[in-house]
């Protein structure tokens, strides 16, 4: 059962930044007697992209990037420092979920909602909301006086998967009832993303770099896919993100949506130069991920499943990427939604791409 507990309702215009700002404290606890282990703690695992140039003061930033710590005591409390924009996080303990908000601010202390005994525990901090939706700077967690903290043991991924993509790889709306909404990110849970799913079946290491609105050429947001799936932050002017300290073993991409839609929106004819940004951008990323296995994505929502327009050039695209590398391979989505892929929509996507990849040659040593 998930408990939420829920800061503030956030404002979505943000800056990033990366400055750290003396805590808040608390008049329960008097701050002397807290035990802070410090986010630049050896004892802290962390697992995805983050901005790490304030070893002290890392900036969490992409959705499904991961901090965890193994410790004891009934008491947790996350120190955050500058945070901007929309900020929702899964608190997993001991495999039970709590959902926290970041408020926006220059510094905040979050208290774990969920009941603790006083052994010892597992934690796994999973950031659910966006990128493009906020950043938060981490500074670490507070502990119960005397209380202990130890780094987890190195968890056992067969392999690891890379996603890029846009607002159905982000899981965008996914925990939303009838229809979209974007004002309130608490309902848009990466976890339970077609990509986090398709991962975990698998066991494994799992990265996700998507944006919202995002396309090949044309889309809801001014930066294209080209622009930002090597860098720190999610836009263009970003610097770019080293890619020596993790490899990975396929990459899924999945973009044309939002070509499709923003054009038709706008009563434009679909970008005649989708299927070149295309096999410019898939080319890019075989650069940097030489040994990787790619796979091309199409679907999960009505540009993808039936527009012709999109269909024709994203096989072109696939058509000139094979040529060129035997190394890419494809799958098409058969079911798809109209709206954003609701929790089930994510699992029956999850479900026809694992099933897919079982069949694979290349997956054979990781089953």
């Amino acid at each position: 059962m998930n408990i939420i507990a829920i800061i503030a309702v956030l404002p979505l215009a943000f800056t990033f930044s990366a400055c750290a700002r003396p805590l808040n404290t608390s008049a329960e606890q008097p701050a002397l007697s807290r035990r802070v282990i410090a986010a630049d703690d050896a004892r802290f695992l962390y697992e995805g992209r983050f901005d790490k140039s304030v070893s002290s003061a890392p900036v969490v930033i992409w959705q499904g990037s991961r901090i965890s710590l193994d410790f004891e005591g009934g008491s947790l409390a996350f120190l955050f420092g500058n945070a901007a924009g929309q900020n929702f996080f899964n608190a997993v303990v001991d495999g039970k979920n709590a959902v926290i908000a970041v408020k926006a601010g220059a510094a905040g202390r979050v208290e774990y909602p969920g009941e603790l005994s006083a052994g010892r525990h597992r934690l796994t901090l999973f950031k659910r909301s966006e990128a493009s939706a906020g950043t938060a700077v981490f500074l670490g967690v507070e502990l119960a006086p005397g209380k202990q903290a130890w780094r987890p043991a190195a968890p056992r991924y067969k392999l690891a998967m890379q996603f890029f993509g846009d607002s159905i790889t982000a899981g965008a709306c996914s925990e939303d009832g009838a229809a979209d909404q974007w004002e309130n990110r608490a309902t848009h849970n990466n976890a339970v993303s077609y990509g986090a799913l398709t991962a975990d079946a698998f066991v494994a290491d799992y990265r996700n770099i998507s944006i919202s609105g995002m396309g090949i050429s044309a889309g809801y947001v001014e930066t294209k896919a080209g622009q930002a799936w090597d860098r720190v932050y999610p836009y263009a002017a970003s610097p770019r993100a080293g890619f020596n300290d993790w490899t990975p073993d396929v990459v899924f991409i999945n973009y044309g949506e939002n070509d499709d839609s923003f054009t038709n929106g706008k009563n434009l004819p679909f970008p005649a130069d989708f299927a070149d940004g295309y096999v410019a951008l898939v080319k890019a990323i075989r650069g940097d991920y030489p040994s990787a296995k790619v796979v091309l994505l199409r679907g999960a929502m009505y540009g993808g499943s039936q527009s012709q327009e999109l269909r024709e050039a994203w096989e072109e695209a696939v058509t000139r990427l094979q040529v060129f590398d035997p190394g890419i391979t494809y799958f098409v989505f058969k079911h798809w939604s109209s709206n954003h892929p609701r929790v089930a929509d994510h699992k029956a996507l999850a479900e026809e791409l694992t099933l897919w990849l079982k069949r694979q040659e290349f997956m054979k040593p990781y089953l």
